[in-house]
């Protein structure tokens, strides 16, 4: 019989592949559903792909679909109009809904816990302060090449780009979206960082954290 980690990787795309199509139903905007979602059309198949060479943690497999379903559901509504977004303006007496910055906090806390599990699979680094360090670059360097993306769809889309660069008329969207990111790297690696580690080291060749 397989493992519940045999399973996981099984029941975390049958989620996202029906939140993915049922999203792709009847959403907000289509050419911003299109935009939204283009990250996990183009991961999945790279990780169905690389999963028997190169199987993930189950922590990073979770994570991976949590972020993309985060991002389906802003695809579906656009960001500045996710239902769950408003009931978290009103509870928080925010001014703009902030489902936003969700999406960019989970930019830098998913890719942290992957970047931190190529770079010591890889052994391009080990476990200590400059793994902390390289990491919070890349992540930094993700939300920096996105944050470029929203101002070539800009240029290029004009006003049709407004859902998804999703501003709400912050003149310092760009800046508290990378914070977002950056406090995003930081929170992954501090609260799960020993936890990874012990994953890790389950695949064999790792020592534990």
């Amino acid at each position: 019989m397989p493992s519940a980690e045999s399973r996981l990787p099984l029941a975390l795309l049958a989620l996202v592949g029906l939140a993915l199509a049922a999203s792709a139903l009847a959403p907000y905007d289509r050419a911003t559903w299109w935009m939204e979602v283009a990250p996990v059309l183009i991961v999945a198949p790279v990780l169905l792909a690389t999963h028997r060479r190169f199987p993930l943690t189950p922590l990073l497999q979770v994570l991976i679909a949590a972020h993309a379903l985060v991002l389906i559901v802003g695809g579906t509504w656009t960001y500045a109009r996710v239902p769950v977004g408003f009931w978290l303006q009103d509870v928080l007496a925010l001014d703009r809904n902030p489902y936003d910055r969700i999406g960019h906090f989970m930019q830098g806390f998913v890719p942290a816990i992957a970047a931190r599990e190529i770079l010591l699979r890889q052994r391009v680094l080990r476990a200590g302060g400059w793994l902390f360090f390289v990491v919070i670059c890349i992540c930094l360097a993700i939300s920096a090449a996105y944050e470029l993306v929203e101002w070539g769809a800009a240029v290029a889309l004009g006003q049709g780009a407004e859902a998804f660069l999703g501003t709400q008329g912050d003149p310092w969207d760009t800046q508290n979206d990378m914070a977002m990111a950056l406090l995003g790297a930081l929170a992954a690696q501090l609260a799960l960082g020993r936890w990874h580690g012990r994953q890790l080291a389950r695949l064999g060749g790792l020592r534990r954290w």
